[in-house]
């Protein structure tokens, strides 16, 4: 029981240093600071009310300033919602936020009914700090702890104690034979099909590791009722999802999303619910229980016995209402998830009181390298055997104490079951998106050289085709411009008194890159493909410069909206613009043909700071199929170990540049 104490204690620690950071850096700020910061939105104004699943109300607002300001408001996230209206009685309701579209947010409020200030204006929305995570991870952890007999209690030695044991067979009946999958995806499939308890996918980046999960999903969904698929955000929810609908699954996703693409809210517990037959009786239900509700709160604090009897009639009729209209929910519910194959939802979306009364003999978790262990326990805790897979060489989950993390809180679970259960380890060889000059430092650094490039992408490069199909341009599928010497300091965020003040940003690396970046537009204005684009930061602060300098320049501005116009004419019709600047961390999960990474970090010092998190740096290059280019300083960044070994290698495998080269 050592392990699982020494989590809670690190748990509380974590919970009490988030917290500490919340309330210092969001909750005592004045309200213009936090809408200027994207912590909260102000002025709104109501787009629709309704019910939600069970007995509680929901709004969707809208912002009439800042329209399309960047924030911080995240599906999931605990929430204000609350008048500045004076003289009102209870100004602010909780709740929690169930999706946001670009400037339109969802609240699903903690109370039955949407508040009476609703229609009076100056109307807001606050980020709140979130403890019901933590909570529900405690929970999780206690529940394991307390296991005595069963399949839990199981799974608890396993995960921190395994028995000496033979090496892990396999069922042979079992073994995948799915034309589209490689082999190392079919061995990876046949292994979950055949997993008496834990199995381990190790995915490193491009090997296709949602085509396998999804591969893996359908063949149990032909032989289990329901396949519990779990992952730690709401996005790599929603992408599963999507996939396996793609897949022909009757998928049901449960909880929050963070895209309202059709796709995703489709298979939503709500619009499910919303588009039953019987949805519209249990609305006028639930109508009519809150009208008499409503005229209950009408009568005033004095009042004679007859008004008193038609309050109480009122409420009895209300509450009789209610309990239909949820015996008649539950049912539909009820039939709604037993009649799943496929249940998706985040790790502690998984603790959904709708989930409680539900057992599953299989649990995914997606990206599992990316979640806390105590977050893993939840949909653990509802299962027989688990399905753990992610890659521990990519981003490792946040933890924001410092000494929790020391301690082995950032530790995953994935990454003890990989040291603990090296048996149960099946990984994906064959990369399908990068070049091979990409992939080999990567390979070589992380992966022992184990990956190797699938036909027709190892050698995939970038070209420029004219009208007459003609190569103008071959472009090295790897580039470094280097600063060193130029003067480019970094910098500490440019904000005073914003939370991002101690960023970091480099204004001159970052003029660079839009040179480098008007030269490349320039080479593909007459061509008959133009590549989509990432420019990516492991520093926020110069992703805000970035996107500031990017959209003042003529050039560029109009590549920087989905659907936009590009050079040669054509029309994006992707889901992103042709070009996106992001954090490396927010960017990992996609991928594009062109990958430039602004290292940001100068200084006389040599300090290098998170860049010396060489995931985070595995991740960004890992990103781009046909040319990567990272800009930085080597003079600052080349005493470390990786950033040697790693210029060393561009300067034999591909091409090295000076920044004097771009220099007017």
């Amino acid at each position: 029981m050592q392990h699982f104490e020494q989590l809670l204690a690190l748990l509380q620690q974590e919970k009490a240093e988030d917290l500490r950071q919340f309330m210092e850096q969001i909750q005592k700020r004045p309200l213009a600071e936090r809408v200027k910061q994207g912590y909260s939105w102000y002025p709104l104004r109501v787009v629709q009310t309704g019910f939600s699943i069970g007995e509680k109300a929901f709004v969707v607002v809208e912002r009439t300033a800042g329209i399309n300001e960047p924030h911080q408001l995240k599906a999931g996230t605990s929430a204000r919602f609350f008048t500045l209206t004076p003289h009102v009685d209870r100004p602010e309701m909780t709740g929690v936020i169930n999706f946001v579209e670009r400037n339109k947010i969802k609240i699903v409020l903690n109370a039955r009914d949407v508040p009476d200030w609703i229609e009076m204006g100056q109307l807001g929305v606050d980020m709140l700090f979130d403890d019901r995570t933590y909570s529900e991870m405690e929970k999780a952890l206690r529940k394991v702890m307390q296991a005595k007999g069963d399949r839990l209690a199981e799974l608890r030695v396993l995960l921190t104690h395994p028995p000496d044991q033979k090496r892990y067979a396999l069922d042979t009946s079992s073994t995948d034979e799915n034309a589209s999958l490689n082999p190392s995806q079919q061995n990876a499939v046949t292994a979950i099909l055949a997993n008496q308890d834990v199995t381990v996918i190790h995915g490193p980046p491009g090997t296709g590791k949602t085509t396998t999960l999804v591969a893996a999903i359908a063949r149990l969904c032909e032989r289990e009722s329901t396949v519990l698929v779990t992952a730690p955000s709401n996005t790599a929810a929603d992408l599963l999802t999507e996939r396996l609908d793609g897949k022909g699954l009757n998928v049901v996703r449960i909880g929050n999303v963070s895209r309202v693409d059709e796709a995703v809210l489709s298979h939503t517990l709500d619009a499910i619910l919303a588009n039953h037959p019987e949805s519209k009786n249990i609305r006028k239900v639930k109508l009519q229980a809150a009208e008499y509700r409503r005229q209950t709160r009408k009568f005033k604090r004095t009042f004679d016995g007859e008004d008193r009897r038609e309050r109480d009639h009122l409420k009895k009729q209300a509450q009789e209402l209610e309990a239909w209209a949820r015996t008649l929910e539950d049912r539909l519910v009820d039939e709604i998830l037993t009649g799943a194959q496929a249940i998706v939802c985040t790790l502690v979306g998984a603790a959904h009181p709708l989930l409680d009364r539900y057992k599953f003999r299989t649990c995914i978790i997606d990206e599992a390298a990316q979640a806390l262990e105590p977050a893993c326990w939840i949909p653990i805790c509802k299962s027989s055997r688990v399905v753990l897979a992610g890659d521990p060489f990519q981003l490792p989950p946040t933890v924001k104490s410092q000494d929790a993390a020391r301690k082995g809180l950032s530790l995953t679970l994935i990454e003890r079951a990989i040291q603990l259960l090296p048996e149960r380890v099946h990984l994906l060889n064959t990369q399908y998106r990068m070049h091979r000059a990409i992939m080999d430092f990567s390979n070589g650094y992380f992966y022992n050289g184990a990956l190797v490039a699938a036909q027709g992408v190892g050698d995939r490069r970038l070209l420029n085709l004219n009208a007459d199909n003609a190569t103008v341009t071959v472009f090295d599928p790897v580039t470094f411009v280097d600063t060193a010497g130029c003067g480019f300091e970094e910098k500490l965020g440019a904000k005073g008194s914003d939370t991002r003040a101690q960023s970091k940003y480099n204004p001159e690396e970052g003029l660079l890159v839009r040179e480098h970046l008007l030269q490349l537009i320039q080479e593909f204005k007459t061509s008959t493909f133009f590549p989509n684009i990432g420019v990516l930061s492991p520093y926020r602060e110069q992703v805000t410069y970035l996107d500031e300098l990017f959209r003042d320049d003529p050039d560029i501005a109009p590549l920087m909206n989905k659907g936009g116009i590009i050079p040669n004419g054509a029309t994006d019709e992707g889901r992103y613009a042709p070009i996106t600047i992001n954090t490396i961390d927010g960017f990992q999960g996609q991928e594009r043909d062109i990958i430039y990474i602004s290292l940001v970090r100068s200084n006389s010092k040599n300090e290098i700071g998170f860049l010396s998190d060489y995931r985070r740096m595995n991740v960004a290059m890992t990103r781009a199929r046909m040319l990567l280019t990272i800009i930085g300083d080597s003079a600052t960044i080349g005493n470390n170990k990786f950033y040697a070994a790693l210029l060393e290698f561009i300067e034999k495998n591909g091409r090295y540049q000076t920044a004097w080269e771009y220099m007017k």
